[in-house]
């Protein structure tokens, strides 16, 4: 109950987060809105004085004010002989109302476009800033359905049912006093559906948003299966999985289309009932009074307005009915995104030094398990000197991109599982935007962005020259590939680099690297694309280039790690073997056996 509570407390703290900037435009929309009400308040009013009083010549039942104004105008009889006056009355409220009306539109359309743009911004802001364990843990369907359809059942409640409930207050309010001044009787009996419709309003409450929640989260698996199946779509072309991608859609459609149509039950029957009791309402108004015409104890005037009266609560009553439908979607939608909001970000827990890095590196004894699996590494220790090359070898699963990872801070380390070191000071101490921006990491599945290949190689500084941007291209062996497209480096890259093959996308992601000065880098497998003559060109452009770095290079290629002034073998997350490639070559281990193989002095 507690835990409720909070959430329910932060969900509000959030909401007034959101609406800064947008508060005084929502403002003016409900103002605008109960102005717009008062003039639909007045209008009955006026067709009644000018049924009953006017023509009927029935006594005055007005405001003293409204009564001195006409005796100025010369009383009733001047304006039983200028009934224009009255038209002109009923016109001058109608443009009262347009105006308010279009003000109300207005502000109202301001207010929620201003309200999404803030949520987004603020919404993709954390989502940038969250662990990457987060985001390994959550699907990208779901985050994307999270960040446009929940912000847009959010807004079109505050937008739509929100800005109302002053006009719905008013309408109320002046309806039930007005048809309670004029007939209290029937005024009565037209209240009696009131009470049954709030009541099973609220009753309805629960089960819709129970129904809505479910149809929002199977509508972001959906999401992530057509978000996966889009970016993949090579990979299922070239597997021939398109009809069985094609069933998994199907079925989860068919699981999401089977939610909605369970919800369309008891909406189907909130809305029906609703129906039936508002007709009743209009009904019982129409007979009751209808009689009371009849026996003299109600003018038509009076009957006109109150059926007016009638007809306007009943919109309101509905809308009632209809906002605490929508407050269920609003709030399941609004819990989704707290889900969010509340992840904690990614901070750095200790001092939060910032030194100059020349890239020494220290394993002391890591052991990493990551979150509900076992241990990926046991007790790892090693020391890369800096300005050396460390090789890392071994199989898939050894621990090879763990160790990496856990270097650039991408998963935390616990105390207890032993320390990282950079040029003697512990990895915690270090601040992670410090650490980072010191590491070029290139990773075996580059992630090219949907822009020119220029774009792509200096994503990091929006203010390198061409030239700039062509030498790391040389460097990483692209530049006359490029140069040899129509369009050169304003070539367009399609989604996660598809325009280009895949030792392509790796060297241009080598190249984005290399147009960092940074004193470490990580090549994690990323030549494995590449033939054996351009991975020969590329480490020889890299030992020109960047002599003085530590490099870290992470391959099943004996070729590329030959070369490296150490090399750890890596065997089931533990350091099977180290040394250098003449060393472990006649070690007569792993190394040796795989060198032998890829020499093709053995078969596999």
């Amino acid at each position: 109950m507690n835990e409720k509570r909070e959430e329910k407390r932060y969900n509000r703290r959030m909401l007034s987060g959101f609406l800064r900037g947008s508060r005084g435009l929502f403002l003016l929309s409900m103002l605008t809105s109960a102005l717009s009400a008062l003039a639909d308040m007045l209008a009955p009013q006026i067709v009644r004085v000018a049924v009953d009083n006017v023509i009927g010549g029935q006594p005055a039942g007005l405001p003293a004010f409204a009564l001195r104004l006409t005796e100025r105008l010369g009383g009733l009889a001047w304006l039983r002989a200028n009934l224009w006056a009255m038209a002109l009355l009923l016109v001058a409220v109608a443009l009262v109302k347009a105006g308010a009306q279009y003000a109300y539109e207005l502000s109202k359309t301001r207010a929620s476009e201003t309200l999404v743009k803030t949520m987004r911004d603020r919404l993709f802001g954390h989502i940038e800033r969250l662990p990457y364990a987060w985001h390994m843990q959550n699907h990208t369907g779901d985050i994307i359905q999270r960040c446009t359809s929940d912000i847009d059942t959010l807004k079109n409640f505050l937008a739509e049912q929100m800005t109302n409930v002053i006009r719905i207050v008013i309408l109320l309010a002046l309806s039930l006093v007005f048809m309670l001044s004029m007939h209290p009787g029937l005024t009565m009996i037209a209240m009696l559906p009131v009470p049954v419709i709030v009541l099973y309003s609220f009753y309805f409450h629960r089960r819709i948003g129970e129904a809505f929640l479910a149809c929002d989260e199977n509508e972001g698996l959906l999401s992530t299966l057509a978000q996966e199946n889009l970016t993949g779509v090579r990979v299922v072309r070239a597997f021939g999985r398109e009809r069985s991608e094609r069933d998994r859609f199907q079925e989860q459609n068919a699981v999401y289309t089977k939610m909605w149509m369970k919800l369309a039950h008891p909406l189907a029957a909130f809305w029906s009932v609703g129906d039936v009791l508002s007709g009743l309402q209009i009904l019982l108004t129409v007979v009751f009074g209808a009689r009371l015409c009849i026996r003299g104890d109600m003018g038509a005037g009076a009957y006109i307005a109150f059926l007016s009266y009638c007809a306007m609560m009943t919109w309101p009553v509905r809308m009632l009915g209809r906002m605490i439908s929508e407050m269920s979607k609003a709030g399941v939608s609004l819990d989704r995104i707290r889900q969010i909001m509340q992840a904690p970000e990614e901070r750095d827990e200790g001092l939060g030094l910032t030194p100059p890095i020349r890239g020494e590196i220290r394993f002391e004894h890591v052991s990493f398990a990551y979150e509900g699996g076992g241990e990926v590494l046991h007790d790892v220790d090693f020391c890369v000197p800096a300005g050396s090359t460390l090789g890392i070898l071994g199989g898939t699963g050894s621990g090879k991109s763990t160790l990496v990872m856990l270097l650039d801070k991408l998963y935390p380390l616990a105390p207890e599982q032993g320390r990282i070191l950079v040029d003697g000071t512990d990895l915690r101490d270090l601040q992670t935007g410090h650490l980072r921006r010191s590491i070029g990491m290139v990773l075996q599945e580059p992630f090219l962005f949907s822009r020119s290949i220029a774009q792509n190689i200096g994503i990091h500084d929006d203010g390198l020259t061409l030239e700039q941007i062509r030498a790391a291209a040389r460097a990483a062996c692209l530049d006359e590939t490029v140069m040899g497209f129509a369009r050169g480096y304003d070539t367009f890259v399609g989604e996660r680099g598809v325009t280009l093959s895949g030792g392509q996308k790796q060297r241009a992601a080598i190249a984005r690297t290399l147009t960092q000065d940074v004193p470490i880098l990580i090549f994690d497998d990323s030549l494995s694309a590449v033939d054996t003559e351009t991975d020969a060109r590329i480490r020889a452009s890299l030992e020109r280039r960047f002599g003085t770095a530590t490099v870290i290079l992470i391959s099943h290629r004996i070729t590329t790690l030959s070369k490296a002034d150490q090399i750890l073998v890596l065997d089931h997350g533990r350091i099977a073997e180290r040394g250098t490639h003449e060393q472990l070559k006649a070690a007569g281990g792993i190394y040796q056996q795989i060198c032998r193989i890829q020499s093709g002095e053995v078969g596999a």
